[in-house]
Formats: C-alpha cells, sequence, structure tokens
C-alpha cells in the first residue's frame, strides 16, 4: 500500500487506473463506488453518480436516491496491487440537484457559513487526538443464547500471550520498543497519512496494554473532519496488512482506560485567534463564553448526543478514570472536560475538549462542538458565574451517563443546533440512537450472569 496527495484532479480524463468515490454514512464511516479509467469524464464531476441513501442510514427507500459529487481538493492517489486509484472524497445532492442537508459534510459547511455569517469568526480551527486499541487476536460473538468476546495481544492480554515480556498494568505511556510493540505500526500509519496531505504532530504509546495515540494537526473544520475519517481507514488497512485488528470504541476492556477523541479548538478572524486574552486561564471573553457553551449543552447532554453517541461511550464515562463525567474546565488538568493547555504560549491559548470519543461521526462532532462553542459567545455566556470552575462542580454538575439520558437531553436542548442540523437529522439521529441503546441495553450481560444466576 502506497499513498501520495494527488492534487491534479480534474473534471475530465482521469490519469489513473480508478476513480474511487468516498461517501460518508449517517454513523461517519466511508464507503465508496469504484470508476475504472474508461468511465470517467467531465460528466463525472459535474453531474457525479447516483446512490441509494436508504442504505447509508439517511433517508427511506422510497426517498433514497440522491448523487454523490466528487470534489476535487480532497483527492489522493493510492497505490496497490498493480493498481493506481484515486480516492476522492464526495458530497451529497438530491435527486432535485439541492445539497442535502443530513449529509456529514452539508452539515460542517454550514457550521462553517454560520459562523461567518454571525460575523464571530472566519474559521473554527480544530485539532484532533485519536486514541485507539490494537490487539493481535480478536473474537466476539453474540446470539440469542449467547455473549462472548475476547482479545490478545503481544503485550500481555489475553491466553497465550501472558508468558510474554511486559510492562505493568497502566504503565504503557511514551514506553518504547520493545516492551512498545506496535511502534512500526505507528510509524507506517503515520507515513502514509503524510504522504496524503494529513498533518500529523505526533504518535506515541498509550498509558494501556495495546492502547496507542496518533495526534493530528490543527485544521480547519471541514479538512479536520475529512482528515480524521482517512486517517481512521489508513488504520485499519495497515493495521489488516500486518495482521492486526484496530478498534476505535470507546471502553473495549474492563477496568483498563478508555480511548478518547479529544478535540483542541479554538475560533480565527483575519488570521488570529480570538481566545488569547486576559481572563481567567488566559482566555479572552469569547473564549470563555465558547467554554461556558460547550459545558451547558454537555451538561443538558445534547452536546453528548453527537460527542458520545453509542451506549460503550459511557462505559468510558465513570468515576474514577481519567475520562471527565463533569461540567469542568481547567488550566492543565485531564480530568476537566474543557482543559487549557498549561504548555501553551499566551497567544497560543485554546481549549481542548476531553470528553467525546471516536465513536461519533466526526463531522456531525465536530460541528456540534462549534455551534455549542458559538452559542455560548451570542449570549455572553460567563462559565465562571455558572460555576464550572467551582470545587463543588465536579460532583454536581455532573453528566448525563447513559445514552438513553442523553438522547432525552437532546430532544429538551436542540435549538442551538439548528444553524446547520436539520430537524430531520436529529429526529432520525435520535431514532437509530435509540434502537442501539434498546440492543444493549435490554440484553443481558456475561456479568448479569456471573452476580445473579
Amino acid at each position: 500500500m502506497k499513498l501520495s496527495a494527488y492534487t491534479d484532479l480534474k473534471p475530465g480524463p482521469l490519469d489513473a487506473d480508478f476513480l474511487n468515490l468516498l461517501i460518508f454514512d449517517i454513523v461517519g464511516d466511508m464507503r465508496s463506488v469504484s470508476l475504472p479509467r474508461g468511465h470517467v469524464s467531465e460528466a463525472t464531476f459535474t453531474d457525479g453518480i447516483g446512490f441509494d441513501a436508504s442504505n447509508y442510514g439517511f433517508a427511506k427507500v422510497d426517498q433514497s436516491d440522491m448523487v454523490a459529487v466528487p470534489d476535487c481538493d480532497s483527492a489522493w492517489l493510492e497505490e496497490r496491487d498493480g493498481f493506481r486509484i484515486v480516492h476522492v472524497i464526495c458530497d451529497a445532492l438530491t435527486a432535485d440537484r439541492e445539497p442535502f442537508d443530513q449529509y456529514p459534510r452539508a452539515v460542517a459547511a454550514r457550521t462553517a457559513a454560520y459562523i461567518q455569517e454571525q460575523g464571530i469568526a472566519d474559521a473554527a480551527q480544530m485539532l484532533v487526538e485519536l486514541e485507539l486499541y490494537v490487539f493481535d487476536a480478536l473474537e466476539y460473538s453474540t446470539g440469542l443464547d449467547h455473549a462472548t468476546y475476547s482479545v490478545g495481544s503481544a503485550e500481555g492480554l489475553g491466553e497465550g500471550y501472558n508468558k510474554q515480556q511486559r510492562f505493568a498494568p497502566l504503565k504503557g505511556y511514551h514506553k518504547l520498543p520493545p516492551e512498545d510493540r506496535f511502534f512500526d505500526y505507528r510509524n507506517n500509519a503515520v507515513r502514509l497519512m503524510e504522504d496524503a496531505g494529513i498533518a500529523v504532530k505526533y504518535h506515541h504509546h498509550e498509558v494501556g496494554a495495546s492502547q496507542l495515540e496518533i495526534e493530528l494537526d490543527l485544521m480547519d473544520l471541514m479538512r479536520a473532519a475529512d482528515s480524521t475519517a482517512i486517517a481512521k481507514w489508513i488504520l485499519r488497512s495497515i493495521a489488516e496488512e500486518m495482521g492486526f485488528k484496530v478498534t476505535f470504541m470507546a471502553k473495549p476492556l474492563y477496568k483498563k482506560p478508555g480511548s478518547g477523541m479529544h478535540v483542541h479548538q479554538y475560533l480565527e478572524k483575519d488570521g488570529e485567534s480570538l481566545f488569547p486574552g486576559d481572563g481567567l486561564h488566559g482566555l479572552s471573553k469569547k473564549g470563555l463564553s465558547y467554554t461556558a457553551g460547550l459545558l451547558e449543552h454537555s451538561l443538558s447532554g445534547s452536546l453528548l448526543a453527537f460527542t458520545n453517541p453509542s451506549t460503550n461511550s459511557f462505559r468510558r464515562l465513570v468515576p474514577g478514570y481519567e475520562a471527565p463525567i463533569s461540567a469542568t474546565f481547567a488550566k492543565g488538568s485531564r480530568t476537566a472536560a474543557v482543559r487549557i493547555p498549561g504548555y501553551l504560549k499566551a497567544d497560543q491559548v485554546r481549549v481542548e475538549y476531553r470528553t467525546g470519543d471516536a465513536s461519533a461521526n466526526t463531522h456531525y462532532m465536530l460541528a456540534a462542538m462549534v455551534l455549542a462553542g458559538v452559542d455560548g459567545i451570542l449570549r455572553d455566556a460567563d462559565p465562571v458565574a455558572l460555576g464550572f470552575n467551582s470545587p463543588e462542580a465536579m460532583h454536581e454538575k455532573v453528566f448525563p451517563l447513559n445514552l438513553r439520558s442523553v438522547l432525552k437531553g437532546l430532544e429538551a436542548d436542540n435549538e442551538w443546533l439548528k444553524p446547520a442540523f436539520p430537524d430531520k437529522l436529529l429526529e432520525v439521529w435520535a431514532e437509530r440512537k435509540r434502537e442501539e441503546a434498546d440492543y444493549v441495553y435490554n440484553a443481558p450481560t456475561p456479568q448479569e450472569y456471573e452476580l445473579y444466576f
């Protein structure tokens, strides 16, 4: 597998074997349709190709005809098994050639336009941290009569691996090889990300055995969301080549660290950040109000419906671990939902939202965070007056900590999402997530058999 940036894509004949059109589904995964070179023409880029959106989770079968139109600025080249494949991310249109308002990129685009229309900022800059687990072995199975899973890792997890040399539990942070057995895996993945045009800040081993982190660099909202999706695809692809199994689940292992998707962010106007200032923790008034918006809508549960949209998200959000469960903000504290990094210079101050995880649709997640923060700015919200930095906040301002409660919060608190999230999307999203909650919460677990059988 070899990737490279591809800046020459334009309407017309293709200088490659295949054009692979990438389309996002409702949960944020990429799907694809591949066109051979002989079928690629200028019309491919202007007219697009039709697809069935009902299979993507968006539309009903009788209203499912959509059109995928390539965004030439998002292309990269893959060389695989003797083929040259140009991958390109698509936007989605309705059959009437209107932008499909539920599509993840459409939501992100409307969010970016909204902050400009309000005169608040020119762009939102986002830095995404991807945490993941990589295993050497994986088995899972469910049915009416059974439920089981097991994993194995050369770092000392699972049957058959416990004789390997290994480090103590929760001592994996920044380990070197040979204890870090996934160094080459990360190197290979990061090299491909950079080759594909994705800026990476660094990578390292995380706290848990088999837990890793790739930190991307700052990008605007749309590019950050697109790049995160591509990075996840690269991480899965390299794992497949090397015989590993990758998961971005928030909590794949009991009593082991969970995996978050922390997002550093700030608003920018005329090329300058709006967040540095002389307020608390070096934040400006806008930076503080943005923080208040993030925390208010997290406390109601509505933001968590998009940043933590799985039942497994709330296996991670439990007391006693690093994952934040309360509406708090602080400088340098990794237990706060919003952390102001302590190592930055005064003119580089930004906020880091630490509650979310990678089960999210990244376009929806980043857009929702920006809208929550902007809502705080528009209301001139004050996080100090709201008590988000008080010692009591850790215990008194606890988030809803299950998916059903979060979805109730979304029903009650969603006006702030309306500039970018259509009502139909909120309805479809909530319905889908309730079905997931019913599936998981209604099933007995092996732990319940252990306790109660």
